[in-house]
């Protein structure tokens, strides 16, 4: 026989031992030292002040009267330690962290949660709330595929159509742009410079078809009917008929005419049409902050009562005038569709 316990090494009263009551004890000194298992914290040598009943994990390199003792739990227990090897398994709740561990291969690691499992928040590395219910302090987070392959789906689901199911990036913890189903079922991606005042930059209807309502464009020209433009002579426009992204007409050039500015720097598609009534030859061009550039487009006596249009490819910088210049004489029709500038950012 024996003489103690095979797991809690709990030492038998023996058959005609003297004492008894010391070993019955002792038994329960490592009973009541283990049972609820409670540690205050992990240390190298024993504190400086202790009571009855405090358990500490003695650390690896151990020193004082805790020497040769390392990993083993110190139980203090009538002004005496008793020392416990724990085994794989044994669970112990650390008094300074508050958290429960469980000890596996040698070291006390935080108890795994359920393999199934249901919360109403949960917090990983920072303290969800109730408009957060689960929320990642990482560098990064990551969902793969299962162990036996396949693909995987991130689903973000509203209930109706007028609500929001969207993926919200912020900088500073104020947005600045936002993708999914905004308040419709349109998929749209918008974004903020400060958060509080939002673009829709692209927006795609159920069918598939594809919109940029904040994308710079224009038809810039005039009220309906004929002018005629002397040599030398520089015109603007009164209409915009077409604009979107924040073109708008600024400076004055001539009576009631009006240079067009450009909104944003980029590059654009510049579309001169022109709806000529006569001419004896004649040039018209465009210019860029009163300067006539090599955007030009020409014409004949021959281009009499013709609609003339060309294209260009240009780099704009933010706040760009444009208006036109003239070369030779002509006489334009002008109105919807007949002379005019469009501009459109690739």
């Amino acid at each position: 026989m024996t003489e103690q316990t095979s797991r809690l090494e709990l030492p038998y009263i023996l058959p005609s031992q003297a004492q008894k009551h010391v070993t019955h004890n002792e038994a329960l000194q490592r009973l009541d030292a283990i049972t609820q298992l409670v540690i205050h914290s992990e240390m190298a040598a024993p504190p400086q002040t202790v009571e009855d009943g405090d358990c500490f994990l003695i650390a690896a390199n151990p020193t004082g009267d805790w020497a040769q003792k390392a990993r083993h739990l110190a139980f203090r227990q009538d002004d005496a330690w008793i020392y416990i090897s724990p085994r794989d398994g044994w669970r112990a709740c650390f008094a300074e962290t508050g958290r429960i561990k469980v000890l596996r291969d040698g070291e006390w690691r935080d108890a795994p949660l359920p393999d199934t499992a249901s919360f109403q928040q949960l917090g990983i590395n920072a303290t969800a709330d109730a408009g957060n219910r689960l929320i990642v302090s990482s560098p990064a987070s990551l969902f793969t595929n299962a162990p036996s392959g396949g693909g995987h789906q991130v689903k973000v689901n509203k209930a109706t159509s007028g609500d929001t199911a969207s993926l919200l990036f912020q900088s500073g913890w104020g947005g600045r742009a936002e993708m999914g189903l905004a308040g419709n079922d349109r998929f749209s991606i918008k974004t903020s410079a400060d958060g509080a005042n939002w673009s829709t930059a692209l927006s795609i209807s159920g069918s598939g078809i594809v919109s940029m309502p904040a994308r710079p464009l224009v038809r810039a020209g005039r009220a309906a009917g004929n002018v005629s433009h002397a040599a030398g002579s520089v015109s603007g426009f009164t209409d915009l008929t077409v604009q979107q992204g924040g073109f708008a007409l600024g400076n004055v050039v001539t009576g009631t005419l009006k240079e067009l500015q450009v909104p944003a720097s980029g590059t654009y598609l510049i579309t001169l049409s022109l709806a000529v009534v006569s001419s004896s030859g004649h040039t018209v061009s465009i210019r860029i902050n009163g300067t006539t550039s090599t955007l030009a487009l020409n014409g004949t006596t021959s281009a009499a009562n013709s609609l003339q249009s060309v294209s260009f490819i240009a780099a704009l910088a933010e706040n760009d005038r444009i208006s036109l210049a003239h070369s030779g004489t002509c006489q334009l029709a002008y109105g919807a569709g007949k002379t005019e500038v469009s501009l459109t950012m690739l």
